[in-house]
C-alpha cells in the first residue's frame, strides 16, 4: 500500500498510535480487531465518508467511532481507530487499507518467531503458485470467505504459527487483488517491521545450512543491513543460483550465463 500527500502523514500517526499501544494489550486481539474495523469501513460507504470529513471536528468522529464500536473492540484497538479518523486523508480508502495495514503489523508485531513467521508466509505463497486448481477456488468469487477460510483451515491448520494463520485469513477477506499479492506483501512488512530486507534465491538443488549462513551474511554485507532468505529450488534454473532483493536481481545461474551470451550474439 502506497500512501500519499497528506495520508502518508496520518499513517506515520497512526502507525506511532499503535506502537504506543502495543506493550498495553494483547497484540493478536488488536489485529482482529483492526481488521474487522477495515472491513466495516469498506463494507459501509455512508460511514466511511463521515469519518473521514474533514468538516468534522476531530472529537466528534472519535465520539462517533467510540459509540459504534464500544466494547466490541479491545482498548488499543479503538485508541488506534480514534487516532486514525482524527487524521486527514487524501482518498477515503485510505482510512480502512490504513487500519488494514496496521492490523497486518499487529501481527506481526505479536509473534516471538518473526523467522518462521516470514518463512511460513512465504511457504504458503509457493504452495498457492504451485497449484493452479488452488489459486483458482481460493480467487473464485462465486466462493464464499468463510468456504475459503475452511479451506485455508484444512490445508494449513496446525502446521503454521497463529500469526501466519491470522494473516492468510486476512488474504482471503482484504483488498488485494490476489492472494498471491496479499502473501508477497506481508513478506515485506514482516521485513519492514523487523528492519531488514528479503531476499529470495533459487537455486537447483537445496543450499546446506552453512551455505545458507554465508550468502545471508554476504548480502547483509553487501547491504549494510540483515536480510532474511527463503531458498526456492527450482530445476530451471540448471545451476548456480539466482538472488531477488528488493528491485535487484543478482543471477548467477547458468540459465542466466546462457542467456546473456545468446543476448550478446544476436547484438
Amino acid at each position: 500500500m502506497d500512501f500519499r500527500g497528506a495520508s502518508a502523514a496520518s499513517f506515520a500517526a497512526v502507525r506511532a498510535e499503535l506502537d504506543s499501544v502495543a506493550a498495553q494489550g494483547d497484540l493478536a486481539r488488536v489485529a482482529d480487531d483492526l481488521f474487522t474495523v477495515a472491513v466495516m469501513l469498506r463494507d459501509e460507504p455512508a460511514l466511511r465518508r463521515v469519518a473521514t470529513d474533514v468538516s468534522l471536528r476531530p472529537e466528534a468522529k472519535q465520539g462517533l467511532v467510540e459509540e459504534i464500536l464500544g466494547s466490541r473492540v479491545s482498548a488499543g484497538a479503538l485508541a488506534v481507530v480514534k487516532t486514525a479518523v482524527a487524521q486527514r486523508w487524501t482518498a477515503t480508502r485510505d482510512l480502512p487499507n490504513t487500519l488494514q495495514r496496521v492490523s497486518e503489523i499487529a501481527v506481526v508485531l505479536s509473534t516471538e518467531d518473526a523467522d518462521r513467521l516470514a518463512h511460513e508466509v512465504f511457504a504458503a505463497g509457493e504452495v498457492v503458485r504451485s497449484n493452479p486448481e488452488l489459486r483458482d477456488v481460493l480467487s473464485d468469487p462465486a466462493r464464499s470467505t468463510a468456504d475459503k477460510t475452511a479451506l485455508v483451515d484444512q490445508l494449513f491448520g496446525a502446521k503454521v504459527s497463529p500469526a501466519t494463520s491470522t494473516l492468510l485469513k486476512q488474504a482471503l477477506a482484504g483488498n488485494y487483488r490476489t492472494l498471491n499479492v496479499a502473501l508477497e506483501s506481508y513478506r515485506q512488512v514482516v521485513a519492514e517491521v523487523n528492519d531488514r530486507l528479503v531476499a529470495t534465491v533459487r537455486v537447483a538443488k537445496s543450499l546446506s545450512e552453512a551455505d545458507q549462513q554465508r550468502l545471508t551474511s554476504a548480502l547483509s554485507g553487501q547491504y549494510d543491513r540483515p536480510v532474511h532468505l527463503d531458498v526456492v529450488v527450482d530445476p530451471a534454473v540448471i545451476g548456480g543460483l539466482r538472488v531477488e532483493i528488493g528491485h535487484d536481481v543478482i543471477d548467477g545461474t547458468v540459465a542466466g550465463r546462457l542467456d546473456e551470451a545468446r543476448r550478446q550474439l544476436a547484438g
